[in-house]
């Protein structure tokens, strides 16, 4: 570097500096202004500390009789059950709107927007106002939640599944292109395959949201161990909501053992995934080639 360079950079440095401590100074100022304008602090807490005592008091022992348990594991397999459905559904959704939205896929631009709007708007409804508009229209239960699930989660997953997209190796996509490949054969041949394992993951942390959101949803009737969750609290039964605040714990934990085993298969956390998604396709350019 000439030492015109590094005045050149000096200079830089020392014109930004003035706008970093600026920076700086406006977003404590907004922290600031979030914490006094919600009321959070030490004294809100101290303030609480009887009515936490009560309760947490009042949730030993949990209740373990026979007839709970056995409504509590039915409402562990109804709440399964609502996140796998509703993963489904929004994976049908999701995933065709990632590959509509990916940059390197190249999809016509009204398309792309189009791809675009849906998941934005899929996304930026949360599950419990979907709850509760389908709670209004098809009843209370279960596919209520399925409902509601899927639909955020189909926003969700397009997004996270078309940046997954995005960040493949560019070579195969150039190389599928100069050989005359069409957008969707490029997307099948060279984009999909590379990215396949981190989608899979993606689609498996979707699930364990939506074990999570199937708890949330259950307070508005969408079914689920949510449902019986909103019931024991409203009735103050803290020994029972101890007892399904377990439940739901063991059920996250599970869910997430199963992920885990899943994505380790996949490879999704090793330097494998390029390799084993690519071969196919190198192979394929190979003869193309020859």
């Amino acid at each position: 570097m000439t030492s015109n360079d590094q005045l050149l950079a000096w200079q830089s440095r020392t014109a930004w500096r003035p706008l970093r401590w600026i920076l700086a100074v406006v977003i404590t100022a907004v922290v600031v202004w979030s914490f006094s304008g919600t009321g959070v602090g030490l004294a809100s807490l101290i303030e609480g500390r009887t009515g936490a005592a009560q309760m947490v008091s009042g949730l030993f022992p949990p209740d373990l009789d026979a007839e709970l348990l056995t409504r509590v594991a039915a409402a562990m397999v109804e709440t399964v059950q609502i996140s796998v459905a509703a993963l489904v559904f929004g994976a049908v959704i999701g995933l065709p709107l990632a590959v509509m939205m990916a940059g390197n896929v190249q999809a016509p631009r009204w398309l792309s927007a189009v791809a675009r709007g849906i998941a934005t708007m899929l996304r930026s409804v949360h599950e419990l106002l979907w709850a509760l508009l389908f709670v209004a229209t098809v009843g209370l239960g279960p596919a209520a939640g399925v409902y509601a699930i899927s639909l955020h989660s189909a926003g969700v997953l397009a997004k996270l599944c078309s940046e997954q997209l995005e960040a493949v190796d560019p070579a195969p996509v150039e190389t599928m292109r100069l050989t005359g490949g069409s957008r969707l054969t490029t997307a099948l041949l060279a984009i999909i395959p590379q990215s396949r394992a981190h989608l899979a993951s993606q689609v498996l942390y979707q699930w364990e949201c939506n074990i999570r959101s199937s708890v949330v949803i259950g307070f508005v009737g969408a079914g689920g161990i949510g449902q019986a969750l909103g019931v024991a609290l409203h009735l103050f039964r803290y020994q029972e909501l101890a007892t399904l605040v377990a439940s739901v714990v063991i059920l996250v934990i599970g869910v997430d053992w199963i992920s885990k085993i899943f994505r380790s298969r996949l490879g999704a956390a090793s330097g494998r995934v390029t390799d084993t998604a690519s071969r196919p396709l190198r192979s394929l350019l190979g003869r193309s080639t020859r």
